[in-house]
């Protein structure tokens, strides 16, 4: 650090940053940002914070942004939430307003391309920095090749099961693409000297704040309560050990955060703590103030209505933004005192309290089952606990069965030190390098390897993890399923990937699922009747490995076995929980007792779905994908059979679908057909039925034309005649299969303006030949468009 300016606490923002000052919330630095500041401004190395919750973290990520933006770079900022990502963009228009362009990269959100080259500040979450990097080569997602540094928000989630080896890898990418300086900060953890070795951050630019560094002092308590044999009782009975540990601070004028496990428990545990503080007398709240109660009438949850006028709010990810904006300004300011929420607010609103309680430790995930809360989830949960200057100490507790007392115990005393979580999933990650190119030979295939977390970690803490050459052993092993499994080519020490590891690595899928989908289009290719068929679509989606976890209790079985009539018995009773939830959501009729987990597994295999189109599109035919692409579209929106091709006419959703089929209109045709006065008959406004048929008279409309086609042809005599397709709408890719007697003559692919088939008529030994001409568009709902026609042999 020779050489370098050294900060202390309560130096003046103005003076450090000046041509920044405007964009920084307060006027001076604390101790802690002090003492970091000469890394992140001086210097060119990669930095790694390691600091209490709440001790001033952000400052430093906006420090180094304004380092990035003053040499004229580009700063990439990635939030652990999709929520933190929006949060960023309110925040940073103090940027905005001194010049600089801030531009958030989320899935929910069509790309610009334009807007995000031009960015100077770009904001991302691991996931989609992992799906732009890579796509790296493309225009739209070239933008990413050009960051100078990146920020890591809470570097700690690279010991998340279900997230961590994304960012891993992410980051190892970036690193190779472009070799950003990386910034990395993290709440607490024990071996950030691991994190520094991984991202090769000398010893003077790694920092470990400890306890004295947080701004308001943590007494941390593991709580039990008495386990009953009903679990719906023994939420309620932490829900009392809960408010019997807030009352003290809520009778006090502070406030208190409960977490729980789900979004309908903040409802269901605020509503009943009311009738209990009520029971029990105690005062909070805001009942007197006359704004306040009006303000609330502006909710647009009635339930929450009720509640934040008695003290008492929730807050989860299913809120309105203006309910949760307002559910986060009121517990600010102490309108509300006591707050239930999920996981999530830990991870991302900066809401202290001063009295944290952890109600549930374990949780139910559609997609896994019963689980246990994570380790980083609890310590980020207990750190909100203490609000700086307000409280002189913060009260935090986990409340669990007197059998786990002993593992919180000891995950409050000596912390957790951060793990890789990539070896779980080696195999799809080595692949994905493989297919982007990054890796294309034996050689490169370990040179990434040591550009891991899971390299550098296993170099610490061999005990736990392989030595060097085991490892060595174990991608060598990997590398070797690939090749066999046909998703990787080997030559020599060269090595390439396949379209089936391409595609596999594009829709992020498991190795295993990636075979299976494969597999099936090769029994549909091969098949005499080459079809897919929707029954084995939907069963291999619903057998795929991403729903292996699923349980299914017993209400659930007994009625997903009358959606099923029989369907899929020889599936493990989960996977048939999910195909009786696809089959009942392709119709819109999700029975009660399967909605609770419906939705989460129908997002995952919408996605599912749409890398298995892409395999028939590749694999198969585009009349598989076609079908694949109606299944699809019923799972989305809720749709029969009949009507599906009407979701692909832009403003039609399920109602206005069963809206038009009641009417006998079930597909773009008999819309173009009817004009706008048969959709207003159907029972659509004028101005929508406009809509309505300018959108579909913008989707493919085919005209099939036969020309040479005879009535007859003389037995041992032939002929050539041809087909003509035309589509007067816009163009699409789309299938022309021609048959006779049902034997495929010919089948083509191709962007359909107009094709024209020859197709040849051989006088044989049977007494006709029915010639049939079969259009599919293998990305749109649309049912296949057939013509026939029929030839006698004389």
């Amino acid at each position: 650090m020779a050489g370098r300016t050294e900060y202390e606490a309560g130096a003046a923002v103005a003076d450090v940053l000046p041509a920044f000052a405007d964009a920084f919330p307060f006027e001076s630095f604390n101790r802690m940002q002090a003492a970091a500041l000469p890394a992140i401004l001086e210097s060119d190395d990669n930095v790694v914070v390691s600091a209490p919750t709440a001790s001033g973290k952000t400052a430093l990520a906006e420090a180094a942004i304004c380092r990035t933006l003053e040499s004229g770079g580009t700063a990439l900022f990635l939030a652990p939430l999709r929520a933190l990502t929006n949060e960023k963009e309110s925040e940073w228009e103090r940027f905005e307003a001194l010049g600089y362009s801030v531009y958030v990269v989320t899935g929910e959100r069509d790309l610009n391309p334009r807007r995000a080259e031009g960015a100077d500040i770009l904001v991302m979450t691991p996931e989609k920095a992992d799906s732009a990097t890579r796509k790296h080569d493309s225009p739209r997602y070239a933008f990413v090749t050009d960051v100078d540094c990146c920020v890591i928000d809470e570097v700690h989630l690279l010991d998340s099961d279900q997230r961590g080896a994304v960012l891993e890898v992410t980051i190892s990418r970036l690193r190779r693409l472009c070799e950003p300086r990386v910034v990395a900060l993290s709440a607490t953890m024990r071996n950030v000297g691991d994190v520094a070795e991984w991202l090769d951050a000398p010893e003077a630019c790694t920092f470990r704040f400890g306890e004295s560094y947080r701004p308001v002092p943590l007494s941390a308590t593991v709580e039990t309560y008495a386990h009953g044999d009903n679990a719906f009782a023994d939420k309620y009975r932490r829900l009392y050990r809960a408010l019997d540990l807030a009352q003290p601070h809520i009778e006090d004028g502070g406030q208190a955060l409960v977490f729980v496990a789900s979004r309908q428990d903040t409802v269901r545990a605020a509503e009943k703590a009311r009738d209990v503080i009520a029971e029990r007398d105690v005062e909070i709240g805001s009942r007197g103030e006359y704004d306040f109660h009006t303000d609330a009438q502006e909710l647009q949850n009635d339930t929450l209505r009720q509640s934040v006028v008695d003290g008492v709010g929730f807050h989860h990810a299913g809120l309105s933004k203006g309910d949760k904006d307002r559910v986060e300004d009121w517990f600010k300011s102490g309108e509300i005192q006591l707050l239930f929420s999920t996981s999530t607010l830990a991870w991302g609103v900066n809401l202290p309290a001063r009295c944290v309680v952890i109600r549930d430790t374990k949780l139910h995930d559609p997609l896994e089952g019963e689980v246990d809360m994570s380790p980083l989830d609890i310590l980020q949960m207990l750190g909100r606990a203490g609000r700086p200057g307000y409280d002189d100490a913060g009260y935090a507790h986990v409340v669990c069965d007197g059998s786990d007392a002993g593992r919180y115990r000891q995950l409050l005393e000596d912390g957790k030190p951060i793990e890789s979580r990539l070896a779980g999933e080696l195999d799809a990650h080595l692949n994905a390098e493989i297919a982007l190119g990054v890796v294309d030979d034996i050689e490169d295939v370990m040179g990434w390897l040591e550009t891991t977390f899971y390299y550098a970690r296993a170099a610490s803490a061999p005990e736990h993890y392989d030595d060097p050459d085991s490892l060595r052993d174990r991608v060598s092993a990997t590398l070797e399923r690939l090749v066999d499994g046909g998703f990787v080519d080997q030559s020599g020490l060269e090595i390439e990937p396949t379209t089936l590891g391409r595609l596999t690595s594009q829709f992020y899928l498991r190795l295993d699922t990636a075979a299976s989908f494969h597999a099936l289009c090769e029994r549909a290719a091969d098949s005499d009747t080459p079809d897919l068929g929707g029954a084995a679509a939907l069963r291999t989606v619903a057998d795929a490995t991403a729903f292996d976890s699923v349980s299914a209790r017993r209400d659930e079985r007994e009625t997903f076995g009358a959606v099923l009539a029989g369907e899929g018995d020889d599936l493990e009773p989960g996977n048939r929980k999910v195909l009786a939830i696809l089959r009942a959501g392709m119709d819109g009729t999700t029975p009660a007792e399967l909605q609770s987990d419906a939705w989460v597994i129908r997002q995952n295999a919408l996605r599912l779905l749409a890398a298995l189109r892409a395999f028939c599109e590749r694999f198969a035919s585009p009349r598989d994908a076609n079908l694949v692409r109606r299944i699809e579209a019923r799972l989305e929106h809720g749709v029969g059979e009949e009507a599906v091709g009407l979701v692909a006419v832009g403003g039609i959703g399920s109602g206005r679908a069963s809206k038009l089929a009641k009417a006998g209109l079930v597909d773009p045709a008999d819309i173009r057909r009817v004009g706008v006065e048969g959709l207003i008959d159907a029972g659509l406004s004028e101005g929508v039925a406009e809509r309505v048929l300018e959108q579909a008279r913008a989707l493919p409309g085919v005209a099939i034309e036969w020309e040479g086609m005879p009535e007859a042809v003389p037995e041992g005599e032939n002929t050539m005649a041809e087909v003509t397709v035309r589509n007067a709408g816009e163009g699409a890719p789309a299938g022309v299969r021609v048959t006779v007697n049902d034997v495929e003559m010919s089948e083509t692919t191709r962007y359909l303006g107009e094709t024209t088939v020859p197709v040849g008529v051989f006088g044989g030994d049977t007494e006709e030949l029915t010639y049939e001409v079969e259009v599919s568009f293998p990305e749109l709902p649309l049912h296949p468009i057939r013509d026939r026609r029929v030839v006698a042999v004389e």
